[in-house]
């Protein structure tokens, strides 16, 4: 039986902690900036752990 590869997309997006949490960047953040309020662009500002729910899902496209 072949291997399974990994879903390349969600690689890129995804991140692996020591203790084995996936943490994702937040959406909304890359372009338009100007009008958005600063206090939008600092409650996006760095990662998060993904929802419980697609904890699953996730580790399935990762081949984990």
């Amino acid at each position: 039986m072949p291997k399974n590869k990994s879903h390349s997309g969600m690689t890129k997006r995804v991140k692996v902690t020591g203790s084995g949490k996936l943490l994702h960047e937040r959406a909304n953040r890359r372009h338009y900036a100007e009008w958005k309020p600063s206090s939008m662009m600092r409650r996006l500002a760095g990662t998060k752990e993904f929802a419980k729910n697609d904890v699953n899902r996730i580790k399935r496209l990762l081949g984990r």
